[in-house]
């Protein structure tokens, strides 16, 4: 009988043991999903296998360390390792863990855009899978939010790459400040904290997601910026080339035009038309003077179609008038399209008490 009450007692034992470890993760998420507010963390994910669990853990301990309420979602996009299967063991194993996988590589926006949609955080913050983003700066960015800030974007101040990739990124960055009046020293760091609600404003599309602060602050938003710690890469590859740089200048006019000429295209193609009209009056203006003085000596002047200015009139006339009539169906289409969007953004709502509701009161 002592024998059957020991095995008794060792087998209750060995069961708290088992389910310790699972009882404690699920009444830790439990207790943490009531605290506020919550904070969603969007990592885009390509061909990351052997950084994503070292990536989770130490997010857990930021988590535990600063008391956060923290949930993680993992955006593969199109893996073609064995990351999205490392994703799904993690959301087994830990119920504050999500995970999405693309059919195929769809690019960096896209996956940034499916994990703001499926976030549930009041803050947003998003970081690279590579380990090259110091998780320990959560902390700060949340400190700097709390400071009245819509978005912080983080500054690699002292960057851990080679000059191939940081000269180009200096002159980049440089442009876009010029270019835009945002002015950061790192709108490509992936490293960035948002309020949820900048994202019902700002949409994102093809490779914008590098001036989400640009297309923030044209929405009235409170950009700022913060430097953190910048570590080398452990795992894996650069997934980054001489074509980013390329697309990233084409992108920075698409932002320059939506930032400036969104409601009112015609201002900007209309305005480029309208002088490129002008002039090739003017060009035209000329020539027909100079025709009519040749009339009294053919020497002063060679004949027109000898004159390359009638070739360059006639183009700066068509490419005018061009311009002006793309400008007048772009406004059509703006006009058609803003019936679905306000072009204004409110930061917030006061509302009083009417006359007629305070009289009804007894």
């Amino acid at each position: 009988m002592p024998k059957i009450g020991i095995s008794i007692c060792n087998l209750q034992f060995e069961i708290c043991n088992s389910t310790q470890e699972y009882l404690t993760r699920w009444a830790y998420f439990f207790l943490r999903r009531n605290s506020y507010p919550m904070i969603s963390i969007v990592i885009p994910v390509f061909n990351e296998q052997d950084s994503l669990v070292v990536l989770h853990d130490e997010l857990m301990r930021v988590a535990q360390s600063a008391s956060l309420t923290m949930e993680i979602l993992f955006v593969d996009d199109g893996s073609t390792d064995s990351s999205w299967n490392v994703i799904r063991e993690l959301a087994d194993r830990y119920p504050d863990v999500h995970g999405i996988c693309f059919r195929r590589n769809f690019g960096k926006a896209a996956a940034l855009s499916a994990g703001f949609l499926a976030a549930r955080g009041e803050v947003i913050l998003t970081l690279d899978a590579d380990l090259q983003d110091d998780p320990a700066e959560i902390p700060n960015f949340l400190n700097k939010l709390n400071e009245g800030y819509d978005v912080v974007s983080g500054w690699k101040k002292k960057r851990l790459d080679p000059w191939h990739k940081t000269w180009p990124s200096w002159v980049f960055n440089g442009i876009v400040s010029w270019l835009t009046g945002v002015r950061l020293h790192d709108h490509n760091c992936g490293m960035k904290c948002y309020r949820a609600k900048v994202f019902r404003e700002v949409r994102l599309y093809g490779e914008l997601h590098r001036f989400i602060p640009v297309l923030a602050a044209a929405r009235g938003f409170k950009v700022a910026e913060l430097a953190i710690n910048h570590r080398e890469r452990e795992f894996g590859y650069s997934k980054y080339g001489i074509r980013r740089f390329v697309k990233g200048f084409l992108d920075l006019l698409t932002v320059k035009f939506l930032t400036g000429f969104d409601q009112r295209p015609q201002h900007l193609l209309g305005s480029i038309g309208l002088f490129s009209f002008l002039a090739g009056n003017l060009g035209m203006f000329y020539l027909a003077v100079t025709w009519c003085l040749r009339l009294f000596d053919e020497t002063w002047f060679p004949e027109l179609h000898k004159r390359p200015l009638l070739t360059y009139s006639v183009a700066a006339m068509l490419m005018g008038a061009q311009l002006m009539a793309i400008g007048f169906l772009a406004e059509l289409i703006t006009a058609y399209l803003a019936k679905d969007q306000e072009s204004y953004s409110v930061k917030e709502r006061a509302l009083g008490t009417r006359q007629d509701d305070s009289e009804n009161v007894t």
